[in-house]
């Protein structure tokens, strides 16, 4: 049991002290619930307390204080006495509801401004020389001073803010700075409402940016709860270390980079997947196939060029191909045609549109845009693209080239299947789900065009087995059919960590009873950078029942889940930091 000693001036200004309190000499504090802690929130959001005191004293004139026992707490807070366990988790409860209703404006202010700097990958560039990513370490360390918090920047790779004596264990607490790329054509809500995606746009009570959600979310909850904690001077018997990674999405360098350098946390939470606690993520796997370009041959039309996702883990709202052709006004008639009818036979849960533009033909694929780990909550465009143009070669509408072998090649071997049925690969853990294959990326530049198949695997198989079959299978298919295409295929092991131990628990409680939701672990098809660290987890901060807009168009937050996101990561922190073990 962990006793604690609050000062009415400031909450544990005394720290941890040595005594044991009598059995039965208090009663069991109630916890406070979903609902108990909107009321709290509801009728102190405008009050703006000055202070963790002022706020329990006004929670204390509550009507809810009596049912949760808080004002008994209160009470005791105020003559400076002993906590109990339960007592002080409580305390804990009151302390992020109070980071919410103090913080709410400020932590707002700084999303806004990190989502204002377009943190995503140049090609060619290092990250770590992206003027970019230099001026967001620069602003981040701004904000981290300004709430009194240490900082350092680890070779422009790795954002490292602190908090806590080094002492105890270590707690590595993961989050992002690198989002995915943007089209920002795409970016138009169903009224027409056009949106920039570096600048958070509120609309009713979503936070619209890119980033909002994956991840920059996670590093401003984390840093205001870090300080809440800090400003109550909290007794902690361990230290954590919010670590701001800048390669999350693509290459994974930058944590590896740190590591070299500094020493890996004991224990290392993920704000970066759902809630309630994740110990289970599939491995990630990539078939890249480069076709070079080659000269057009035989009738019909030309495909010049055309787009695809910009990232492999990005399913894109659309696709566009752009076609050359003497009769334009003909081949409009004609893919429109065409269009509806292979809508129709493959879902019509999709469209296909023609038009002429600038001498061209462009020709949309519009889709429902996703992350590459559920393509199930997605329409695939880039899939229908390929299917669609493979018809068009096979009728003679289009001409042969490295466009069509893309195509023929994308058709018969994935297919608009996004299980890996048509390859024989497919298979399911009762746990974790079933392996999907998401197509994604497509890049063209002078020499080349490439696409890549986005893979992610449960336990189940050993990876290296995968991608050998994937190779004998698709080289054989090259061959047979004389498509000229190079293939680089990747896989690497899911995680699964076994949920034991006081410290993973508690963090499903604390989930648990500020969302009301059911009290068990998850599984999550996407990765993070703790996938290969001892102890790791994922821990919020989206909700498993809302379809994740990360990666997507028109990504957006709810505001109500950022400020519970605020409210949860506090007392996470505050409870781990002070447990007597882990």
């Amino acid at each position: 049991m962990n006793i604690l000693v609050a000062s009415s001036q400031k909450f544990f200004r005394y720290g941890l002290l040595a005594c044991v309190l009598a059995a039965g000499s208090l009663a069991q504090a109630a916890s406070i619930n979903k609902e108990q802690a909107s009321e709290i929130v509801a009728a102190l959001q405008a009050s703006s307390p000055a202070s963790f005191a002022d706020f329990m004293q006004a929670v204390e004139g509550m009507s809810i204080a009596q049912s949760s026992q808080v004002a008994a707490l209160q009470r005791r807070y105020a003559r400076g006495e002993a906590l109990s366990a339960e007592q002080q988790d409580l305390m804990f409860r009151l302390l992020g509801l109070y980071a919410r209703v103090k913080y709410e404006d400020a932590a707002l202010q700084t999303l806004t401004e990190l989502v204002a700097i377009p943190t995503f990958d140049v090609e060619g560039l290092p990250q770590y020389e992206n003027p970019e990513f230099l001026r967001f370490g620069t602003k981040l360390e701004s904000v981290a001073q300004g709430l009194g918090l240490q900082f350092r920047n680890v070779g422009n790779r790795i954002y490292e803010i602190s908090l806590g004596p080094d002492q105890g264990e270590l707690i590595g607490i993961h989050a992002h700075a690198d989002v995915v790329p943007v089209n920002p054509d795409l970016w138009v809500l169903e009224d027409g409402t056009k949106l920039d995606p570096f600048v958070v746009t509120r609309i009713g009570d979503r936070l619209y940016g890119r980033g909002t959600e994956d991840d920059k979310n996670g590093i401003v909850v984390t840093m205001y709860a870090m300080h809440v904690v800090q400003e109550e001077n909290l007794p902690l018997l361990r230290h954590f270390k919010l670590l701001v990674d800048t390669r999350e999405e693509t290459g994974g360098d930058a944590m590896p980079y740190y590591f070299e350098r500094n020493p890996v946390p004991d224990y290392n939470i993920a704000m970066d997947g759902s809630y309630p606690v994740t110990i289970a993520e599939k491995g990630y796997g990539t078939v890249m196939a480069t076709f070079p370009v080659r000269a057009p041959s035989g009738e019909g039309a030309e495909i010049v060029e055309l787009t695809g996702g910009l990232a492999t883990n990005q399913i894109p709202a659309s696709t566009t191909v752009w076609l050359r052709s003497s009769r334009p006004e003909a081949l409009v008639r004609t893919l429109n045609e065409e269009g509806a009818v292979f809508a129709a036979r493959n879902g019509s849960n999709f469209a296909i549109r023609a038009e002429q533009s600038g001498g061209r033909v462009r020709l949309d694929i519009l889709g429902v845009p996703a992350h590459s780990s559920e393509p199930q909550t997605g329409v695939n465009p880039v899939s229908r693209m390929f299917a669609f143009l493979t018809q068009l070669a096979e009728e003679g509408l289009v001409q042969q080239n490295h466009f069509t072998d893309a195509a023929r090649y994308a058709t018969e071997n994935w297919g608009l299947d996004f299980l890996g049925s048509q390859l024989g690969i497919g298979y399911e853990d009762a746990f974790m789900g079933p392996l999907t294959a998401a197509q994604t990326f497509v890049a063209l530049d002078d020499t080349r065009l490439r696409t890549a198949v986005n893979l992610r695997l449960p336990i189940g198989r050993v990876p290296a087995e995968l991608v050998t079959q994937l190779e004998q299978t698709l080289t054989q298919w090259a061959e047979e059919n004389e498509v000229d295409v190079s293939l680089a295929i990747s896989a690497s092991e899911p995680m699964y960590r076994n949920p034991e131990g006081h410290w993973v628990n508690t963090m499903l409680d604390i989930a648990v009873e500020n969302l009301d939701m059911p009290r068990e672990f998850g599984s999550s098809a996407g990765g993070t950078s703790i996938h290969d660290l001892p102890n790791g987890v994922q821990f919020g901060l989206a909700m498993p029942d809302e379809k994740y807009t990360g990666h997507n168009a028109n990504e957006f937050k709810r505001l109500e889940q950022f400020l519970l996101d605020l409210q949860i990561t506090t007392e996470l922190l505050a409870r781990l930091g002070t447990m007597s073990s882990l």
